[in-house]
């Protein structure tokens, strides 16, 4: 690195000190252009592409620019064609001053990829500027007793033009005591002085006016003229005499205007006006006697503005001290300013992007220069950013550094990055520039859709009017823009038979979904299907989640009585004994509800008997039991009135007659009439056959044949004759089951009605119930050994 600056990270080692820069030229060494000031602005100067060996228009392919120190608009690169050339006009003097030769320095800055090309551009000076002498008139005091080739200082013109357009000669107008003798100092200037050819004499002459001419070396030439008073005085045979002919002091360029630099001491061994000495500055140049005064009494020279070693390193002074005598005696005083770090590291933005988009590998984000005005210690720096940022720097040369992401940058982890770049240089105190960059993070579409639920449940009850919103989905979109802009719609069910379509629909914009039509929990419980949420970046990403459905049951079924059948054909008649127990089972009420939970719990209620008291139901099963000891005062016929009630809100009902009829025996059968309205008639019926069979045998054997074809019958359809009823088995399927577990029956049930052929006293006996699978489990009642009649009905 130069010693303009040295970068290192102030929280972290740099690794890598320097980029290999892969550019299209070999062997470019820093090129030296030439221009001559004040040449007209559009002037052209070179054509670069061709210097570096670049095609047509690749300078503008690779983002080509010119960068000066101070970053003035002086040169102006044209991308297209290549040529460089000048933006205004050059002042030699006004950049450069006194320097010689007077170069601008540049830098070519290539990107794609990064290249830096140092150049030169030498600007030459032309004669616009004549010779000026400090004053008009300068006066000489010289005694007459001055031997020839005496020599007095004059003061010198002041040329601001260099090299041969300087001042190259002095001269003085024609006389017989004096001529002009030019003498060169270290620096390169020349310095007037005036030697005496032939003694003066006071007394013929005393005094003399002369015109003292300078002249420049230019083309045309160019001078100025001064005039030269002097004054013959009488004799003063000692001149003042410096202590040190040479006085040499370091300045600290932050001294106070008014600090005492140096004092300079002279004598005079002469007494009187000859031995008082005044102290005056000698070739002065309009910069020292800006910046320095002499104290003409007490020697001291003290600043009278301050001093800027950035701008002047060093002066040279030339302090003559004068008796009131007219002789004088000279000095030199060699002032060193002292760099002091009074300059803050400065840094220069070339380049910047911004955004960058998310999940690109190693990006340049910035290229910048930094620099610092200071010397030595005071102008090396470092160079840092915080270590807490994805990014590093890379120092690549002419004190560039390139800012490059370090890795991949995620927009949802972060989207915007403050990166404070930090110079700071080595001196003492160390002096800092804090830049600021602010750094966009682009979005990518690198996230899919996320619903807030992996699956959502919802409920809707069932007989709703269409259109009514049963519940939402919701996804989230972790990126930006359009890429998190997310559309809802429906996916294909799992079940392919489903009418998906037919039964909701989501809004694309908010998830939020509608049941098409009213749904019946009977014939649709419950339902799924998957809902997608798709973003709108490219490529589009998406996500599902699942949806359940749950119906929820209302209650709008009443129940169904399965036994006793209510089908309009003859009403079914229980036989009770007049001997049963109280508790004694007369039936059961068998009924259903297609509602589910609490809506299909049923509870029986006797509401209207014929004798109230004899009969009770129990609420919970359904089963008709009689409450009582029957007697004989008993009415024979009963007419049961049940009301089965389920418990939804509100409740449904479903009512259901029961005949009874009491017998004393079963030594005669006994049919129930069809009709209720003909139990009158079958009463008389029923005594017309008693008076037959006890008076005729005839009669008798007429009924044994009608029992054995009853029992033929009975064992081709497996169907009992319930009191003359027939009850088909087709009516009550064995399968039937309550499939809520909320039925009257806790399990199957199977009664028999049969009317036996080979009874000598054709008497009818009611057994247990008869349980498939299930043996020893005995729930009826039995009469005195008689033939059997099974009361059956399966569930």
């Amino acid at each position: 690195m130069e010693a303009g600056g040295e970068c290192f990270p102030k929280q972290r080692q740099v690794l890598i000190l320097f980029l290999l820069v892969e550019v299209a030229l070999a062997g470019w060494e820093s090129r030296r252009y030439y221009v001559v000031e004040e040449t007209e602005s559009g002037t052209f100067v070179t054509n670069l592409a061709k210097d570096l060996g670049l095609g047509e228009g690749e300078l503008a392919a690779r983002g080509a620019r010119v960068v000066t120190k101070d970053n003035e608009p002086q040169l102006q690169l044209d991308l297209q064609t290549g040529n460089l050339i000048l933006n205004e006009k050059l002042d030699r003097e006004e950049m450069c001053g006194p320097t010689d030769p007077c170069v601008m320095h540049f830098q070519v800055l290539l990107k794609k990829p990064l290249g830096v090309f140092r150049a030169e551009l030498l600007v030459r000076d032309i004669n616009d500027h004549s010779p000026e002498f400090p004053e008009r008139e300068m006066t000489l005091k010289i005694p007459e007793a001055s031997p020839p080739g005496a020599v007095f200082p004059l003061k010198k013109a002041q040329d601001f033009d260099v090299g041969k357009n300087n001042i190259q000669n002095y001269s003085i107008s024609p006389n017989s005591h004096f001529h002009v003798s030019i003498r060169n100092r270290g620096d390169g200037r020349k310095y007037p002085e005036l030697v005496l050819d032939k003694e003066l004499d006071r007394e013929e002459q005393a005094e003399l006016r002369l015109t003292l001419t300078a002249q420049d070396g230019g083309s045309p030439p160019r001078s100025g003229t001064a005039q030269v008073h002097i004054l013959v005085l009488d004799v003063n045979d000692n001149a003042p005499e410096f202590a040190q002919m040479l006085y040499q002091v370091q300045v600290p360029e932050n001294s106070p205007v008014g600090s005492l630099v140096v004092k300079v001491s002279a004598r005079d061994l002469d007494t009187g006006t000859n031995g008082e000495i005044s102290y005056s500055l000698s070739y002065s140049s309009q910069e020292i006697s800006k910046t320095f005064e002499v104290n003409s009494l007490s020697g001291e020279v003290r600043l009278i503005k301050t001093l800027d070693f950035e701008t002047i390193s060093s002066y040279e002074l030339d302090i003559d001290a004068s008796d009131g005598g007219g002789l004088s005696g000279k000095c030199s005083v060699s002032i060193e300013v002292v760099d002091v770090n009074d300059n803050y590291p400065d840094l220069t933005i070339s380049s910047l992007t911004s955004p960058i988009p998310e999940n690109s590998p190693e990006t340049e984000v910035a290229l910048f220069h930094i620099g610092d005005l200071d010397s030595g210690n005071n102008g090396r720096m470092t160079c840092s950013i915080p270590d807490d940022l994805p990014f590093l720097l890379k120092p690549t040369e002419e004190n560039f550094y390139t800012l490059v992401t370090n890795g991949a940058l995620d927009r949802e982890t972060k989207a915007e990055y403050n990166v404070t770049i930090t110079v700071m240089d080595m001196g003492t105190p160390r002096l800092k520039t804090e830049h600021d960059i602010t750094i966009l993070v682009s979005d990518v579409n690198d996230n899919a859709p996320a619903f807030t639920q992996t699956s959502y449940t919802l409920f809707i009850p069932e007989n709703n009017s269409p259109a009514m919103h049963i519940g939402s989905v919701r996804a989230t979109d972790r990126d930006a823009g359009a890429n998190a802009q997310v559309t809802y719609s429906l996916l294909q069910p799992q079940d392919p038979s489903l009418p998906l379509d037919s039964l909701v629909s989501i809004n694309a914009d908010n998830g939020h979904l509608f049941a098409l039509r009213a749904l019946d929990f009977e014939a649709l419980q419950a339902f799924e299907f998957l809902v997608g949420a798709t973003d709108r970046g490219s490529p589009a990403l998406s996500s599902q989640a699942l949806v359940r459905v749950q119906v929820l049951d209302a209650n709008d079924n009443a129940p169904f009585v399965l036994y006793p059948l209510q089908n309009g054909s003859a009403p079914c008649t229980e036989l009770v004994p007049r001997a049963a127990e109280p508790g004694y089972l007369v039936s059961k009420v068998v009924a259903v509800d297609s509602d589910s939970g609490q809506n299909a719990w049923l509870s029986y209620q006797l509401l209207k008997a014929t004798e109230p008291g004899l009969f009770s139901v129990w609420a919970h099963n359904g089963e008709v039991r009689t409450a009582r000891l029957l007697s004989e005062r008993d009415a024979a016929k009963h007419r049961l009135l049940l009301l089965v009630k389920d418990n939804g809100e509100p409740p449904l009902s479903a009512s259901v007659t029961l005949h009874v009829l009491l017998v004393d025996g079963f030594s005669q059968p006994y049919l129930p009439l069809p009709e209720v309205a003909a139990e009158v008639a079958q009463t008389d019926l029923l005594t017309v056959y008693l008076v037959v069979a006890l008076a005729s045998v005839s009669s008798l054997f007429l009924f044994s044949v009608l029992a054995f074809i009853a029992v033929r019958l009975c064992k081709r359809s497996r169907a009992g004759l319930v009191g003359g009823c027939s009850v088909p088995e087709a009516h009550f399927p064995g399968h039937l089951v309550d499939v809520t577990g909320t039925g009257t029956l806790s399990q199957s049930y199977q009664y028999e009605v049969c009317l036996t052929g080979d009874s000598e006293s054709n008497e009818f006996k009611f057994l247990k119930p008869i349980f498939p699978n299930i043996l020893g489990q005995d729930i009826g009642r039995k009469s005195e050994g008689n033939p059997t009649f099974h009361n059956s009905l399966g569930i």
